[in-house]
């Protein structure tokens, strides 16, 4: 015997606005001046004395696939990930995995010195070392006694 579940409208509504909100919320989670293609990267950024350090996330794309770029104050991060050719003529149940190009520009917060700044690639992680230019150097002077 079949049950029988009475229809109720406020039930739908409130349904369809949720869906709706997570619609949106996905849509405006990440600012979309500073991104560009698919997605954003995830960036950490901290600032010591001798460097700006950043981590960024990046999983499922080689080393050879990412560019890094810094131009004046600002640093860009660009790359491109690749469809599997291995399910191209199969029917996906679920497909959430995005692909293409992306890019991410960040403001610097100082003066670096590109020319010396150092990148390594483990496990989706990439991380940046750029060094700090001599002048925003935090520089100490010592008081002499008379």
């Amino acid at each position: 015997m079949a049950n029988l579940i009475r229809w109720d409208p406020v039930r739908e509504m409130v349904s369809m606005r949720d869906s709706m909100d997570r619609v949106f919320e996905d849509f405006f989670s990440h600012s979309p001046a500073s991104a560009e293609g698919y997605g954003t990267i995830d960036i950490n950024m901290v600032q010591t004395d001798d460097a700006v350090l950043i981590k960024a996330s990046i999983p499922g794309i080689k080393p050879d696939d990412i560019n890094i770029s810094i131009t004046g104050d600002t640093l860009t991060i660009r790359g491109e990930t690749k469809e599997d050719e291995e399910f191209n003529n199969s029917e996906y149940h679920i497909r959430e995995m995005q692909f293409g190009s992306f890019a991410r520009s960040i403001l610097l917060p100082s003066r670096v010195i590109s020319d010396n700044a150092s990148a390594e690639f483990e496990n989706g992680v990439l991380k940046l070392t750029l060094p700090k230019a001599e002048e925003v150097k935090p520089k100490t002077i010592t008081i002499k006694a008379k």
